[in-house]
Parts: structure tokens; C-alpha cells; sequence
């Protein structure tokens, strides 16, 4: 079970726009990534398919790391 997580924004806070109020509540939900949680929990996944998941999501971010890492080198030299 996740730990509970309070995403609280005030209007004093930002002065009494509500749009950046909104704005800002939307960023610290995405960075909290409950809705993203709340999706994954919608439907059981199999452990096995979980790991399979989270690996091919590694090997793709350490791919693209890798790619933009090379990138950069080769701008520098």
C-alpha cells in the first residue's frame, strides 16, 4: 500500500489566481504521480507482468540516456 500523500495549494498562496492555482495543483499531482497510481490500480496486473514492465520502461530510459549523452558528446568535440 502506497503512503497517503496530502497535495494541499491555497488561494493565498498564489495570491488569488485561481489559474495558477490550478496550474500548480495539476503539477504537484503529476509530480506525486497519483493519477498515474490510481490508473495502474484500476485493473490486477500479474507480478510477472509488472516487472516486465518496469524493465522494458528501464531499458527504454537508459536508452534514450545513452543516446543523449553520445549527442552531447559528439556537439562538444
Amino acid at each position: 500500500m502506497a503512503k497517503p500523500v496530502n497535495v494541499e495549494i491555497t488561494l493565498r498562496s498564489v495570491k488569488g489566481n485561481q489559474d495558477r492555482l490550478l496550474k500548480r495543483f495539476m503539477k504537484k499531482v503529476k509530480k506525486e504521480r497519483i493519477i498515474e497510481e490510481i490508473k495502474d490500480r484500476r485493473h490486477y496486473e500479474k507480478p510477472s507482468a509488472k516487472r516486465r514492465r518496469l524493465n522494458k520502461r528501464k531499458k527504454e530510459n537508459a536508452r534514450k540516456a545513452n543516446a543523449e549523452r553520445n549527442r552531447k558528446l559528439n556537439i562538444n568535440t
